[in-house]
């Protein structure tokens, strides 16, 4: 982790999908409501190309996008061998532009940067990413044999690779802006981990994640955030070293917390935690900044009866949606940025 811990003291930032299709609406929303941490919207409802795993499919090898099916599948052709080294050279010249992600698969990334570069967001300090988690990533495409590529130890080494260094290349782009970047793995597939639907092994996760953020740590100053919106093993998620853990605070409070002294570790050691403390997939739009800051306050007095200074949690402490919004109806969408915003000013005014 670096060495200077930036204190963040309840600042708000989102998942990534949004249910909105107007680009530059949206980034300019983004900025308004969460100026200090903003992030880039994915328009899932707008392109296939902005699905979660087809996203990130540029530069990496054998991939086929199926648009009807919204997937990734491993083509089938004769010079499967050939992809690969030239895929490998580019990793091992460090070719970092060759695993860009254009506008057409990001244009919120790219949105949101140039608004950030023309003064929008009255100059925050960080800006935030985000990056499909390898593990969901290759758990999402068939192989020629019909197995998930999470099975086949050739394929997973060369899509964990090709996904670090994607990962390294927003990064790189992030700093772009003059902010701190910060950038999240998202890592759906793992909710659940360790059920019989989750065949993949505690230490392939952690070789998985931990090859992503070591590229990024290694090569730049960015923070390293792993994601995860359902129940998981998180000592797992802890062991594989990211900076800023984030879970659905509001669904799984007392699940996360029965990790305590993996979470105190994580915490001494510098680690983060972003509270996914406003609903999605359950939004009602019954909900109010006092029943989520009452929720929230739990959660802090919790951690807090361990041992670990109120003030230091204060600082570690990161407020998000519980998940992407890309399923919400856009008015619901709306109001959960709205209720974000507001929640984060609750909570940073107990400070003064």
């Amino acid at each position: 982790m670096p060495h200077k811990r930036p204190s963040f003291r309840f600042l708000a930032t989102g998942v990534g999908s949004v249910p909105f299709k107007d680009i530059d609406t949206t980034c300019r929303s983004i900025l308004e409501h969460i100026p200090a941490m903003p992030f880039w919207p994915q328009f899932v409802k707008r392109s296939h190309l902005e699905d979660m795993i087809i996203q990130y499919s540029e530069g990496l090898p054998l991939l086929e996008v199926r648009e009807e099916k919204r997937a990734l599948y491993i083509r089938d052709v004769p010079d499967t061998e050939s992809q690969l080294v030239t895929f490998y050279d580019h990793i091992l010249a460090q070719d970092i532009d060759y695993f860009s992600v254009s506008r057409t698969y990001a244009p919120g990334l790219y949105c949101l940067l140039e608004m950030i570069n023309q003064g929008a967001g009255n100059g925050g300090p960080f800006v935030k990413g985000q990056i499909t988690g390898p593990v969901t990533f290759a758990a999402a495409i068939t192989d020629l044999d019909g197995k998930s590529v999470i099975h086949n130890p050739q394929l997973l080494d060369a899509m964990v690779r090709g996904l670090a260094a994607k990962a390294l290349w927003q990064v790189r782009e992030l700093e772009k802006s003059g902010r701190i970047p910060i950038i999240f793995l998202d890592e759906p597939y793992l909710s659940g981990f360790g059920s019989a639907f989750s065949p993949i092994q505690r230490d392939d996760v952690i070789t998985s994640l931990r090859t992503v953020i070591d590229t990024v740590r290694e090569k730049s100053q960015a923070l390293v955030g792993i994601h995860c919106c359902g129940n998981t093993d998180w000592s797992m998620i802890i062991e594989a070293g990211p900076d800023i853990i984030n879970f659905d605070a509001f669904e799984f409070m007392d699940y996360f917390l029965l990790y305590r002294d993996e979470i105190m570790g994580f915490l001494k050691g510098g680690g983060s935690i972003a509270w996914g403390i406003i609903p999605t997939s359950g939004f009602t739009g019954r909900e109010t900044v006092e029943g989520l800051f009452e929720k929230i306050q739990a959660g802090f007095h919790r951690v807090t009866e361990w041992g670990i200074d109120p003030v230091m949690l204060k600082e570690r402490s990161i407020l998000t949606p519980a998940c992407g919004m890309g399923s919400m109806t856009p008015e619901d969408a709306h109001s959960v940025m709205d209720l974000l915003s507001r929640l984060s000013r609750r909570c940073r005014a107990l400070e003064e």
